[in-house]
């Protein structure tokens, strides 16, 4: 194990924290190992975390070095002020006619007063602490995941005090190309503040990682050195929930559309709503035979939304779920719905949950910007297909040939070419990527 390279991932989501945030980083430690790297984990001792998934637990390696130091978030003085700031955690917050006077105040604060983002004041105490554990400590390369995009500061501070230091910034979500950006209600000093940092990181970055092929196009058209490395799904989780009954295996077996996750108002696909709403008032056949199930957390005014529509009896909401119980409701859906910000700039962001899709062989429909990297891997994969958010019939049609092929038991999984988004494989590539560039 001594010869083994080491790696330090500077991480905010690491269990029992949940949500798709934690998994990425959770799963290329889980497969380093065998490809000759060992992780070393830094995260903070005391954290604020918006969603909690035991199950996940059970993927951390056994002998996995950790390292933690304390964390003062401010979440709870904005929490105080709005309840609905708790959502801020997860990077949501109301929008449009749904903001308060409280919710403006609390987002010109959230984006003005804490560059990048809530979590810049661990940036000082973890670079101070960094430098003497690197001082003792061989480490041959260091990732920062954000967001929290703050941790790429602790790479960034570490790096100009250590310019030999081997430093990767990983972005799962792009920085100030991220949809919900334009609503911070930035000041242009901030608004200069952010893309002077994010600039700052790509510049200093030794590589930046990006989720989707759009993201990677853009990083290195700002100045990043960027590789694409997608998400993906873990066969040790596909293949131990494939037999498994779901929640809701004791009711009678229907046409079952699912959401699994947290959907909030920037990526409501209304017209799907609609289009379903139209189904079911005028095909009785499809109303008695359909449900539209939600696993996860639903931002309450869209749940209200369609609980006061003619969907209201076709609705299973079973709230929010454990990883390992997620997968199962995939296990027993015949179509899996997958949201996208609409706008054009978030072609390039590839929801985590799409490679977990993928892994059921389930088909997939999916609602973002025309040309996403999303549609893209649906056509690869042939596992679904990709609609704009100005669609209703083409989705009611779509819908309803899935609901053709299910009455006649003919809806089957035809996912192919699925292999190259396992973990494994992905971590495999990561460890390449390693090798070629970090040699000791």
């Amino acid at each position: 194990m001594d010869s083994q390279k080491k790696i330090l991932i500077i991480t905010y989501y690491w269990p029992p924290a949940g949500g798709p945030g934690v998994q990425r980083w959770l799963k290329f430690a889980k497969y380093l190992p065998e490809n000759g790297w060992k992780p070393v984990i830094y995260t903070p001792e005391n954290p604020s975390y918006p969603l909690l998934d035991e199950s996940l637990l059970k993927d951390i390696p056994e002998d996995i070095e950790m390292v933690k130091t304390k964390i003062w978030e401010p979440y709870q003085l904005a929490e105080k002020l709005n309840k609905s700031n708790k959502k801020f955690k997860a990077g949501q917050f109301d929008v449009g006619k749904n903001q308060s006077w409280k919710s403006r105040l609390s987002i010109w604060v959230r984006g003005n007063f804490f560059i990048p983002d809530a979590r810049v004041f661990w940036v000082k105490p973890s670079v101070k602490f960094l430098e003497q554990y690197l001082k003792k400590n061989k480490i041959d390369v260091v990732v920062t995941s954000g967001p929290p995009h703050s941790l790429h500061l602790i790479g960034l501070a570490l790096k100009k005090k250590r310019p030999e230091l081997k430093w990767i910034a990983d972005f799962r979500d792009p920085w100030t190309e991220i949809s919900y950006y334009k609503h911070l209600k930035l000041t242009k000093s901030s608004d200069k503040k952010h893309r002077q940092l994010e600039s700052e990181v790509f510049r200093n970055a030794d590589f930046t990682l990006a989720t989707s092929y759009t993201d990677a196009e853009n990083f290195r058209k700002n100045g990043a050195n960027a590789i694409c490395i997608t998400n993906g799904f873990d066969e040790a989780d596909a293949n131990s929930h494939s037999q498994k009954p779901a929640l809701n295996g004791s009711q009678p077996q229907k046409f079952t559309l699912s959401y699994i996750g947290v959907l909030e108002q920037l990526r409501n696909p209304e017209n799907l709503w609609k289009a379903l709403e139209d189904l079911v008032k005028t095909n009785p056949e499809f109303a008695g035979n359909f449900t539209l199930k939600f696993a996860g957390r639903i931002d309450d005014k869209i749940l209200n939304s369609i609980e006061n529509s003619a969907v209201k009896n076709n609705i299973l909401n079973l709230g929010y779920l454990s990883h390992d119980k997620a997968i199962d409701e995939m296990q027993t859906s015949d179509l899996l719905l997958i949201t996208n910000f609409p706008n054009a700039s978030s072609k390039g962001i590839i929801p985590g949950k799409i490679f977990e899709y993928l892994a059921t062989g389930k088909q997939i429909i999916s609602f973002g910007p025309d040309k996403a990297d999303v549609a893209k891997i649906l056509k690869e994969t042939q596992a679904g297909k990709h609609f704009s958010y100005d669609d209703t019939e083409k989705i009611k049609a779509f819908i309803l040939e899935k609901f053709e092929l299910w009455k006649n038991g003919s809806l089957t999984a035809n996912a192919q070419n699925i292999e190259q988004f396992s973990r494994r494989n992905l971590t495999k590539k990561l460890a390449e990527i390693l090798n070629r560039f970090f040699k000791p």
